[in-house]
Order: C-alpha cells, then sequence, then structure tokens
C-alpha cells in the first residue's frame, strides 16, 4: 500500500485535527444524516480546543458531496493552519468521530486505505473513450470526478451488412476502428506514465476493448484488466457494473498483498532482504533501508499501540528508549510517540509502503517486518538471532 498521500504531513506544524465521517449520502435524508453527524463531531472537537477557522474550513468540504454511490467514508487532517489530507475511504467508519492532539490520527485511515486502490476507469467505443480517475471503490473522489474525453477522429466507423456489396466501405470502417483504438491507446500510456494509477479498468464494446488492448504499451498492459458490462454513454447496468468493479479492485487488493508477503517469505527463507523483530526493524528503519513496512492485523489493537518509542524531529529519528536516540545522535527534540504512530511516521519518511498481515499468512515477531530495499554486513540477518533479537523474544510470533 502506497503511502504517498500522507507524506504532506510530514513536517507541519501541530496540533492536528483528524476527522473521520461516514458521508455516505443515498438520498435527501442521507444528506441531513451527514450533516448531522459532522455536527456532533464538531461539537467534540470545539471542546477539545480545535480552532474555529480549522473546523470551519472541514465544514466546508464536508459539506460538499463527494459523488460517490453508496456507503463510503472519507479522512480529513488539518495541522494547525489548514487542510492538508482529504480522502475517501472506500468504506465509512463504524463510527463517525475526530481526534485533536499533537500528531494526527492516521491509524485508522492506513488500515481504510489498505481496501483503497488509485485506478482508471476507460470506457471505450468505436470513436474514442472515456477516462475517469478514481480513488476507492467507487469512481468517484473528493471533489467529484476527473473525466477526460479521448476522440480518436476517424468518424467511418459503420460497416455495411455481414455479405453486403460494399467491401470498400467495410475496410474503411475497420480501418477507423484501429485508428481510433491507438489514438486511446497512444493516450493511455501517456497518463499511465504520468500518474501509474494501481489499475486500468477497460471496459465498452467488445470489439473496442479488444482493440485498445492490443495497442497499448507493455506498462499499461501490466496493470490493464477488461470489466465487462460498462459502456460510453447510456444503458449501462451500474448497479451490476458496479458490483463487477468492486470485484476487479479486491482481487487487485488480493494480488498486492500476496505479491508484498510472497516477497518477505522468499526473503526470510534466504536469510536475507526480510527483518522481523522490533529492534531490527527500527534499525533499518533509521537507516531507509525498508521498501514495505509489514504489520500484523492485529499489532494496532494489541501489542504496538500500547508502547511507546523515543522520536526526534525527523522521521528516521526513532529508538526504543532516549538513551539509544542520543546513542545515533539526537540530542535536541526528543520525544515518546506511540509505537505504531512511529513506525508508520518513519515508513513515510522514506517513501515506504505498508501491508497488513493476516493469521497465519507470515511469521512476525513483535508483529512486525520490513521488507529491504537492499542490505549489506551490518543489516540485521533472519538467520540466526541477532544482537537485537534474542532468543526469548523470538518466541513472540504471532
Amino acid at each position: 500500500m502506497d503511502l504517498h498521500w500522507l507524506k504532506p504531513l510530514l513536517g507541519r506544524p501541530s496540533p492536528f485535527t483528524t476527522v473521520y465521517l461516514d458521508v455516505t449520502r443515498a438520498d435527501a435524508a442521507g444528506e441531513a444524516e451527514a450533516a448531522d453527524r459532522w455536527k456532533a463531531v464538531r461539537r467534540q472537537l470545539e471542546r477539545d480546543g480545535a480552532p474555529a477557522h480549522v473546523l470551519d474550513e472541514i465544514g466546508d468540504l464536508v459539506a460538499t458531496p463527494t459523488g460517490v454511490r453508496g456507503p463510503h467514508g472519507r479522512v480529513i487532517v488539518s495541522d494547525a493552519e489548514s487542510v492538508v489530507v482529504d480522502r475517501v475511504l472506500a468504506e465509512p467508519p463504524a463510527q463517525s468521530h475526530a481526534v485533536y492532539g499533537p500528531v494526527p490520527a492516521l491509524l485508522p485511515a492506513i488500515r481504510a486505505a489498505d481496501q483503497t486502490v488509485s485506478y482508471l476507469l476507460v470506457e471505450v467505443d468505436r470513436n474514442g473513450a472515456d477516462l475517469t480517475w478514481a480513488t476507492g471503490g467507487s469512481v468517484r473522489t473528493a471533489g467529484g470526478p476527473e473525466v477526460e474525453t479521448v476522440e480518436g477522429g476517424h468518424d467511418d466507423v459503420h460497416k455495411t451488412r455481414e455479405g453486403g456489396l460494399d467491401r470498400r466501405s467495410q475496410t474503411r470502417a475497420e480501418d477507423s476502428w484501429q485508428r481510433n483504438a491507438e489514438a486511446v491507446a497512444a493516450v493511455l500510456d501517456k497518463r499511465v506514465s504520468e500518474r501509474c494509477p494501481d489499475v486500468v479498468l477497460l471496459t465498452g464494446d467488445g470489439r473496442a476493448v479488444g482493440l485498445v488492448r492490443d495497442a497499448v504499451a507493455q506498462h499499461v498492459s501490466e496493470v490493464l484488466v477488461d470489466v465487462p458490462g460498462g459502456a460510453r454513454g447510456e444503458g449501462v447496468k451500474q448497479e451490476v457494473f458496479d458490483a463487477r468493479v468492486a470485484e476487479a479492485l479486491s482481487g487487485f487488493r488480493g494480488r498486492r498483498r500476496a505479491a508484498v508477503l510472497d516477497r518477505f517469505r522468499q526473503a526470510q527463507g534466504r536469510g536475507e532482504g526480510a527483518v522481523t523483530a522490533l529492534d531490527d526493524v527500527l534499525e533499518v528503519l533509521r537507516r531507509g533501508q525498508v521498501s514495505e513496512l509489514v504489520l500484523h492485523v492485529d499489532a494496532l489493537s494489541q501489542g504496538l499501540s500500547d508502547r511507546e518509542l523515543w522520536v526526534g524531529e525527523e522521521p528516521l529519528q526513532l529508538a526504543t528508549s532516549a538513551d539509544d536516540l542520543a546513542a545515533i545522535g539526537v540530542s535536541e527534540g526528543a520525544r515518546r510517540l506511540a509505537a505504531d504512530v512511529a513506525l508508520v511516521r518513519a515508513a513515510i519518511g522514506q517513501d515506504a509502503g505498508l501491508t497488513f498481515a493476516e493469521n497465519g499468512s507470515v511469521d512476525l515477531v513483535d508483529g512486525v517486518g520490513a521488507v529491504l530495499r537492499w542490505s549489506d554486513g551490518s543489516t540485521p540477518s533472519e538467520a540466526v538471532p541477532t544482537q537485537s533479537a534474542d532468543q526469548a523474544r523470538l518466541r513472540t510470533v504471532i
């Protein structure tokens, strides 16, 4: 899971206001319910001391519908001055709530974001395509849809009835389909290179879908998934198509998680390229070696959330004690931070991803592990107990 959307929060002035809302608006009644949820959360934040100008800005954002169909949530994070993060969540929170404090309360958002996929929906016909950028479980994001229309420019797309006499018009039509598909593919190649969506969903006219699929470059083909039932224009059975989109996204999430955990298991088997146990993970985080932080799904509520780490002003400055922090040269700005928050902060600081591991999927000491970008002779090894992972702690595997 990519955490880049949280990076703007690094270095921002505290205190932070973090809001989690169920913003589902199924009908007029749903509109009123969403407004009432915000009012209740705002009253809580006012009692906690959140500044009025920040609450007014958040209120203005909440009043703007996301355009998302079906149940969904929204996380909004403000620093001391203004909103920094505004993101749609594929699933609404069980209960709308907010936190005002010295650090943003990000873990519920990160857990929800594990269900989120950034994707490009491509609806094609024989003239061109509509490209809709989306994040989450539906084809909308906060602020409304972002849609781009691509027209191929070749409008001779109608063939005569099969067996008719005008073979020349049939040939022209097929040539137009091909050229229009190539025009769509050229735009896709460029947009996917520029914006790197997790997955590209392709739907629409069957012949056009095949032509576009054959014309795109390899980097697009690698993330391309066919989703039947969509169309450019009217005539779509929207509920059926939305279910197929949700199924495609769920499949992608499963493959994404499985790929990371498979890398972790293979690296553990080799005795290099992955570490587990809190002390060893702290060591590789400090060195900027982490490609993907791996957390057990229960570690956020059991274990890590009950522990504290010492951190400095920079994300990669973290240790289990003040003395250990001083040993790496941090003499000023040291403070305690919840272990789960400190780990995620360090992962964000080195552009690492985050993957949650279910029960029995991998062996994690202390509920935490890491897949590494690189390793050297001083990197903690999983082949034998290290100086930081002694025999007693190696038995604490979940």
